[in-house]
């Protein structure tokens, strides 16, 4: 059984590449640095809105909801959405949906090739 954790936050276009930095160089790497027991991995998406802002969308897999708790603590479905970044978002959620995942697909294509390096930037 595997958990995927989605989080959402909105920033103005201006803000946008601050908040990111934010993400890659403080956020993720403090997250990887705990060093989680069932924590798999997190991805980050980014798109424009129609109104101009930028939403980011994250995403995090672990094995469990023990693993979740092990992140967050009691309260799981709270976000986690350090003051630094908290001064760059125009708006946020304030808790994260948690979904069971019930299928992942992998293409044999995709599978025969290398993995992609970890923090590839798109």
């Amino acid at each position: 059984m595997m958990i995927c954790r989605i989080w959402q936050g909105r920033t103005t276009a201006a803000d946008a590449p601050h908040y990111d930095a934010i993400l890659r160089e403080t956020v993720v790497p403090g997250i990887e640095a705990r060093r989680i027991p069932g924590f798999r991995s997190i991805d980050l998406m980014r798109r424009t809105l129609p109104d101009g802002c930028e939403e980011f969308t994250t995403i995090m897999w672990f094995d469990d909801l023990a693993s979740v708790r092990a992140f967050m603590g009691p309260d799981y479905t709270a976000a986690h959405v350090p003051e630094a970044a908290r001064a760059v978002l125009a708006s946020f959620d304030r808790v994260a949906a948690h979904s069971l995942c019930r299928l992942a697909v992998r293409s044999p294509v995709c599978s025969s090739r290398p993995a992609p390096r970890r923090h590839r930037n798109y």
